[in-house]
């Protein structure tokens, strides 16, 4: 857990550092909430392939955040039923490129199978963006000291990009590639097109698909669409 520790006293450090901003600043609450016709994380269909509805709530103060999310799960068992993820971290900038580090803790309600908290599991998150033209381009790495289902290790990298088509809307891509120590490394891609309908709605409809053919349906090609209101 040496990462782990370095990564919260590299978090600590920057938010230390930037203190003199941050008592400019005052503690801000969004909250979002929506439907999708599919849960894809990764590529992989964590609903099995069925509807999803989901919420959060964030807070931000300067350059830090932390927040909650939850959404319906079905991982093709009898649990676990709900996930419930917990992040916190900092967004420094520097020059034009926009920072993240940060932690998530995917947690799941009935949590049980086999191996009680099998499924439950931490990540690190490291990112960065920059425009570019007219678009903005950006890498992201996460680590999680223990993937899932005892599979140990496991690395996610990803470039992702998006560009403004219209006043309102948006296209988006990503390219990926999960990576897990006991487990099947695979290739993940999605290209999207966002549309805001007012300022607090979004429609998006998204082709995702992965480079594994052989763990079942969930891993397949897929379009899903999903509206989501932030405010």
């Amino acid at each position: 857990m040496n990462i782990f520790k370095i990564a919260l006293a590299s978090a600590a450090a920057t938010v230390a550092l930037s203190g003199a901003a941050m008592a400019q600043d005052t503690l801000k609450l969004s909250y979002n909430v929506g439907v999708a016709s599919d849960y894809v994380f990764r590529g992989v269909s964590n609903t099995q392939e069925d509807p999803q509805i989901f919420g959060g709530v964030d807070a931000t103060y300067g350059i830090g955040y932390a927040g909650v999310w939850a959404s319906n799960v079905d991982f093709g068992t009898d649990d676990p039923t709900a996930e419930i993820d917990i992040y916190a971290g900092v967004k420094p900038t520097v020059g034009d490129t926009a920072l993240d580090f940060g932690l998530v803790y995917y947690g799941y309600v009935d949590d049980k199978g086999a191996t009680p908290g099998q499924f439950s599991y931490l990540e690190l998150k490291a990112a960065a963006s920059r425009p570019l033209g007219p678009a903005t381009v950006g890498v992201t790495v996460f680590y999680s000291p223990e993937f899932p289902l005892e599979a140990g290790k496991a690395f996610y990298y990803e470039v992702n990009a998006s560009l403004p088509l219209a006043e309102k809307l948006t296209l988006t891509g990503a390219l990926g590639q999960q990576e897990i120590e006991f487990g099947t490394d695979y290739a993940t891609w999605n290209v999207g097109l966002a549309y805001a309908i007012t300022p607090n709605l979004t429609a998006d409809i998204r082709y995702s698909d992965t480079g594994v053919n052989s763990l079942g349906s969930i891993f397949d090609e897929r379009v899903a669409f999903s509206l989501k209101a932030a405010f």
